[in-house]
């Protein structure tokens, strides 16, 4: 390739084993050699190696053009983009060419002229793949001649020439896009007119433009994205254009904890000092995605908008800088996520859920600490008994104790920006809390310890053992009942019902 990169001419790139190839056997061949030296490709793709990825090299395979459909945060753009690297590095074009023309198959008047004029001394330079990406976002303001191309009377007037000249077209981003790959994301999106003006590139592989009788055989690789909700909500695909898209792939969510915790931490942005000062457990980790599985299946949240991937992942960020924020107002060196740095994550959470009516009703910040609470839940069985079995059995129950310490009059407050010296002192005064979480988990470091004591209080709360009241910045503990029947008229501190929740 070095080599081919000194070539400067027509003539030269004759002289040469170069051959021309379509953009869609370029990706064929190189998928091809790519998949018999066992390569993987689509690196940072995760949880889609059985299911997508396949789908999508048999697309690549029989040269269709595609449409990824699936809902919002399932990496449709993503996957479009890394098609890029199954390009060739470098193709040659004829320099000054705004339509990159094949030197070997020229389709515009200035790629004809040149080779026409000139001959082999016709200049040639070399595109890399990166170069051969184009995307655009449909919106219902998107024209024609955005996408196609229109007549430019300033260019006519300019070159002195009269409008049936194919010379004064000012080409849109797809006639720019031949020899490359051409994204439209969300296109239900486009409006339906504009959609239509895609059958013949997509069919017949030319365009028109006004009364040209212009045809111009570009070579390009369509991949266009869609949501499902957009049918409905925003428009549709029209048929024909449906039709013309060979292949159309179903994306979908991470389908287990593990996967969607190596997306999050794959693309959680942390900063250096974050990394080192900050301990996450995989405890926390865990919790983070699976808030977002019990948001996929609660009643509270649209189904059909979904529950992108990016709310784990800006979770994820907030908790590890909830906990910093504490770290630093302590002047501590270094600290570790806990249970109440979850209250941190709220922001991330509502920004992210599109609720239905009854979700409305209880207000996204209280659906938030509901999803929190759930996943409390569905995880404390994990690691200890079930509270609710444990309290039927025969055998003596292991949160007695605990229970009994809240019963006996005793309150707790954990509030996030507790320094480590308070928070373990709280922690530990609760009777029976340290000795319950040594017996279940005897070889755990001092931190993990008291990150699982924090775990039994909020998971007894979410079973109805205790009862867990909203500070303005943590939680108060207290006993269940004492709680119902005793609480003051101002005792906002404990109130369930807080109209902030």
């Amino acid at each position: 390739m070095s080599k081919l990169l000194e070539i400067t001419t027509l003539g030269q790139l004759k002289k040469t084993e170069y051959k021309s190839r379509s953009v869609k056997d370029e990706l064929r061949a190189n998928l091809i050699t790519q998949l018999q030296k066992s390569e993987g490709g689509f690196e940072g793709i995760i949880g889609f190696e059985d299911t997508v990825i396949p789908d999508l090299q048999t697309a690549i395979l029989s040269r269709h053009n595609i449409l990824l459909l699936g809902l919002r945060g399932q990496a449709k753009t993503r996957i479009a983009r890394l098609l890029v690297n199954l390009l060739d590095e470098y193709v040659p074009y004829i320099e000054g060419s705004e339509l990159f023309d094949d030197p070997f198959a020229p389709i515009s008047w200035f790629g004809h002229n040149e080779v026409l004029a000139k001959g082999d001394a016709t200049p040639i330079a070399w595109l890399h793949r990166s170069d051969r990406y184009t995307e655009k976002l449909a919106t219902p303001d998107v024209t024609v001649a955005d996408l196609i191309g229109d007549v430019d009377p300033i260019k006519a007037a300019t070159m002195k020439l009269t409008y049936s000249d194919e010379r004064v077209i000012h080409f849109g981003l797809i006639p720019r896009a031949h020899r490359g790959i051409f994204v439209i994301n969300e296109l239900p999106d486009l409006q339906a007119r504009i959609q239509v003006s895609l059958f013949n590139i997509l069919q017949e592989r030319d365009i028109q433009i006004r009364g040209f009788k212009l045809r111009l055989p570009l070579d390009i690789q369509f991949v266009f994205t869609a949501n499902p909700e957009d049918y409905t909500n925003r428009g549709s695909i029209v048929t024909p254009l449906k039709d013309r898209i060979e292949s159309q792939i179903l994306t979908h969510y991470p389908r287990s904890v593990e996967i969607s915790r190596k997306i999050t931490q794959q693309e959680a942005l942390l900063s250096p000092e974050q990394k080192v000062a900050v301990e996450a457990d995989s405890l926390v980790k865990n919790m983070v995605e699976q808030i977002a599985f019990e948001a996929r299946n609660s009643e509270y949240i649209d189904k059909k908008s979904g529950v992108s991937a990016r709310l784990t992942i800006s979770a994820y960020e907030n908790l590890i800088s909830n906990a910093e924020r504490r770290m630093i107002i302590n002047r501590e060196a270094s600290t570790f996520v806990r249970i109440s740095d979850f209250l941190g994550v709220i922001p991330a959470i509502t920004g992210k859920i599109e609720l239905v009516y009854e979700g409305e009703l209880e207000g996204p910040a209280k659906v938030a600490n509901m999803l929190i609470g759930k996943a409390i839940k569905t995880m404390l069985v994990q690691f200890f008994p079930d509270p609710e079995k444990a309290k039927k059995a025969k055998a003596p129950n292991p949160y007695a104790e605990i229970i009994a310490w809240f019963s006996n009059g005793n309150n707790l407050s954990l509030v996030d920006d507790l320094s480590l010296v308070d928070y373990k002192k709280s922690l530990n005064s609760v009777t029976g809390l340290k000795e319950l979480v040594k017996k279940m988990h005897p070889r755990l470091s001092e931190n993990q310890q008291l990150l699982l004591m924090e775990f039994v209080l909020h998971g007894l709360a979410e079973f109805s053992q205790l009862n867990k009241g909203f500070l303005d910045n943590g939680f108060a503990f207290s006993d269940m009942f004492t709680s119902l029947f005793n609480l003051e008229p101002d005792d906002d501190d404990l109130d369930m019902d807080d109209d902030r929740y």
